[in-house]
C-alpha cells in the first residue's frame, strides 16, 4: 500500500502515510499556460490510498486527475473535506444538488471512501462505492483537556450540532448544553445557552465546520455580556472564509481550533490516526 495526495492535502498525506507505516508517492503538480492542471505520480502500489479535501474547485479537478492516475489499482478516496457538501438537497428550482455530482464524479475511480465528518451523512449514500465518515470529536475533546480551562462549558450553536458536542464533552465529563436564539425584535435576537448560565465559566464551542464565522461572532459577544470567562471555538474543518479569523479574533474569541484536513495555521490537530485507524481493518 502507498498513500499518494493532492497539493493541499499534502502534509496531512504525510502524515497518515506515517500512521500507517507505508510510503508517500512523490507526485510532481504543476499548470498549463491556459490554466489546465497536471500532475504526475511516481511509482504506484497495487493499493493506493488516495487523499484529497475538496476545498476549492482546482483541488476537485486535482483529485479526479490523481484518482485517474491510479487507475487499475485498488483505491481507497480519502476526503478529509468535501466541498459542496452543504448543497445536499434541491433548495430551490433548478439547483444542482452539488453533494450528489461531486460526490458521484469522485467514486467513479475509487473502490472504497471515508470522509471526516462529513456534514450529512445521507450524502454518503450519494457515492458509487462503500462510504463511511469518521468523526474527530474524540480528538477535540482530547485538545480541550490540554487547554487548562478548570471548568469548560461545551456549546452546539444549534440543535443539530448538539450529539456533536456532547461526544466531545463525554471525554471529559464536561458539561455540555446548546445555544438558543431568541428574537427580541425586528432586528435583534438574543443568543444564550439553552440551559446552563456560562457566567464565570470558559465556554467552548465546538462545531463540524467554522465558515464565514458571523454567528459564532455574534455569540461571543452575548456571552461575554453573560458574563463568560472567555470563549474559545473548535472545530473540525476551518474553512474560514471571508476574513473569519479576523472576525472571530475582534468578537473577542480567545482561541480557534481546527484539524489538518484544511491546512492552515489553525490546524492544531490530525485526523491522521483517525483515518489510519478507519483504514486498517480494510485488507
Amino acid at each position: 500500500m502507498k498513500v499518494i495526495c493532492t497539493e493541499k492535502s499534502q502534509i496531512l498525506g504525510t502524515r497518515l502515510a506515517a500512521s500507517l507505516g507505508v510510503d508517500i508517492a512523490d507526485t510532481r503538480f504543476a499548470r498549463f499556460p491556459d490554466g489546465e492542471l497536471y500532475l504526475r505520480a511516481g511509482s504506484l502500489d497495487d493499493a493506493m490510498v488516495c487523499v484529497g479535501s475538496v476545498v476549492d474547485s482546482d483541488s476537485l479537478v486535482e483529485l479526479l486527475l490523481l484518482l485517474d492516475a491510479c487507475a487499475g489499482a485498488d483505491t481507497t478516496l480519502v476526503i478529509p473535506y468535501m466541498g459542496y457538501a452543504r448543497q445536499d438537497k434541491q433548495f430551490n428550482p433548478g439547483e444542482p444538488v452539488s453533494a450528489r455530482a461531486v460526490a458521484r464524479a469522485l467514486s467513479r475511480g475509487a473502490d472504497r471512501v471515508i470522509t471526516v465528518n462529513i456534514h450529512e451523512d445521507t450524502v454518503l449514500a450519494h457515492f458509487d462505492a462503500p462510504a463511511a465518515s469518521v468523526s474527530l470529536a474524540p480528538d477535540i475533546g482530547a485538545l480541550i483537556g490540554t487547554m487548562g480551562c478548570a471548568d469548560p462549558l461545551i456549546l452546539a450553536p444549534d440543535g443539530g450540532a448538539s450529539a456533536f458536542a456532547h461526544a466531545i464533552a463525554n471525554v471529559g465529563g464536561w458539561d455540555c448544553d446548546e445555544l438558543k436564539k431568541t428574537r427580541l425584535s425586528g432586528d435583534q435576537v438574543r443568543i444564550e445557552p439553552k440551559s446552563i448560565d456560562v457566567a464565570g465559566r470558559e465556554a467552548i464551542i465546538v462545531d463540524d465546520i467554522i465558515s464565514t464565522g458571523g454567528t459564532l461572532a455574534t455569540a461571543t459577544g452575548m456571552l461575554y455580556e453573560q458574563g463568560a470567562a472567555a470563549v474559545h471555538a473548535a472545530c473540525v474543518h476551518g474553512v474560514l472564509a471571508s476574513g473569519a479569523y479576523a472576525r472571530l479574533c475582534h468578537a473577542g474569541v480567545r482561541s480557534i481550533t481546527a484539524s489538518d484536513t484544511i491546512e492552515s495555521a489553525c490546524s492544531r490537530y490530525s485526523a491522521a490516526d483517525r483515518i489510519a485507524a478507519a483504514l486498517r481493518p480494510i485488507p
